[in-house]
């Protein structure tokens, strides 16, 4: 039965669809978008959108024909649909020639890595088929698997930590172990050669494997919400729903979830921007760390007593502009461009996370997480405690990143941080600081 509550809630959904309630128009389609999920230092992106690379911020979607490409000091991660993830190096390239379902509902992905190194981190789904390419290689993964590939102009390294890849090229078909590696020499293309394709039973430790193993870590920690009752049939973006918020149950609303460090002047539109995507046209971009899932799928109410909190659902297809429900009468609603393809920034406008953090960060009311790298503050929950008593920010300590190493190990060694490293002190933003020139604002 339907609380009066909950009633006037649906009301409130029918006097808005003439105003925002609107879908994408590819929503029913075999279209995908996947995340850019983790942007660190110098990166850029192709949105297909016949701009050419520009600057890459967090949450933009990808969609097929797109690709990342990373500086020297940039870092990249991409999150699919179930979790699983591919993670780009600096000074390399990776694009995106096919993210389609197929008729049965099956997610195929083809990923080309261009040059320079990618770790993929992919779970196990039989149905769904992955496929990463470079050069004339490509390669297959049947089961889940976590391995590393980087390419160089005449040859290429593959080692596997955990399950097993199968590789296909002009040499024939080879398959990679796990705790196996393997060495390609890309000009041959003779079977008879075996020099062209040699399997080794170990592997040197990569400057950047230890990050890998870092966003990893945090992604097995927090990828489900213990006590929450909480579920999806995505994985994309819940570890940092639950590392940046909570879920709980609102009396006559059921499930909702919120972000740390909201107070009554914020709302879930303050930060972020418009992205264009053919065939989509504009698509909404949440500048929070957190802010994926709870703007493709689901709702945002505002909720007397608690304030905008989102409420999952509507799993079925995603949404390029969020679904509003009773919002109170001073709330802008963001409006998508009328025309033009280039990137439009709100507020703060879209962010990139810094590549190193150390120190302390200092977390302003109202800021809901942004500014604040993932994984960088211990107990981030008992900072949120500190600041529901105090009303005041809150100076919390930040982690240094993962150690990175110069000197080679194998398999199951460990790395030491590198040599000369320094790492600058970060600040998260003032709730409301005046953002750097946007390319270009809403009118």
């Amino acid at each position: 039965m339907k609380t009066p509550r909950l009633v006037a809630v649906l009301g409130s959904v029918a006097l808005l669809a003439s105003t925002f309630f609107v879908a994408s128009a590819t929503a029913e389609s075999k279209a995908r978008i996947v995340r850019l999920s983790n942007v660190e230092g110098s990166v850029q992106i192709e949105r297909a959108a016949g701009e050419g690379l520009e600057k890459a911020f967090l949450n933009l979607p990808i969609v097929e024909g797109a690709r990342i490409k990373t500086g020297s000091e940039g870092r990249a991660e991409i999150e699919f649909e179930d979790g699983s993830t591919l993670r780009l190096a600096n000074e390399s390239e990776l694009s995106f020639p096919r993210l389609a379902l197929g008729d049965a509902g099956q997610k195929l992905s083809t990923v080309q890595l261009v040059s320079g190194t990618a770790y993929a981190n992919l779970h196990e789904d039989k149905t769904d088929q992955f496929q990463l390419n470079f050069a004339k290689e490509s390669i297959a993964v049947p089961e889940a698997a976590h391995f590393r590939v980087t390419l160089e102009t005449a040859s290429a390294n593959v080692a596997v930590f955990k399950g097993a890849i199968k590789a296909t090229g002009p040499t024939g078909d080879h398959e990679v172990a796990e705790k196996h590696s393997a060495t390609i020499e890309l000009a041959s293309t003779d079977p008879a050669d075996k020099d062209a394709f040699v399997i080794s039973k170990n592997s040197e430790e990569a400057p950047l494997d230890a990050w890998d193993r870092k966003q990893n870590d945090y992604h097995d920690r927090y990828a489900k919400s213990a006590g929450s009752g909480f579920s999806s049939p995505y994985g994309y973006g819940m570890s940092d729903l639950n590392y940046y918020g909570s879920f709980m149950m609102i009396p006559g609303y059921g499930m909702g979830w919120q972000p740390y460090f909201v107070d009554a002047s914020w709302d879930p539109f303050m930060d972020g921007g418009w992205a264009f995507y053919p065939g989509m046209g504009y698509m909404w971009v949440s500048g929070y760390p957190w802010g994926w899932m709870p703007y493709y799928y689901g709702n945002w109410t505002f909720v007397p007593g608690y304030g905008w909190v989102w409420q999952p659902g509507y799993w079925n297809t995603w949404y390029g502009r969020p679904r509003v429900v009773n919002p109170p009468a001073r709330t802008k609603l963001p409006t998508a461009p009328t025309s033009g393809q280039k990137l439009v920034l709100v507020g703060r406008g879209l962010t990139s996370n810094p590549a190193r953090v150390m120190g302390k960060l200092t977390i302003a009311p109202g800021s809901a997480g942004f500014g604040v790298p993932r994984g960088s503050v211990r107990h981030l929950d008992q900072a949120q405690r500190t600041m529901q008593r105090t009303s005041a920010p809150v100076a919390v300590a930040a982690q240094p990143p993962a150690p990175v190493t110069d000197q080679p190990s194998v398999f199951g060694g460990s790395s030491a941080p590198a040599r000369g490293a320094t790492m600058p002190r970060q600040s998260a933003p003032a709730h409301r600081s005046a953002p750097p020139a946007p390319p270009s604002r809403p009118h």
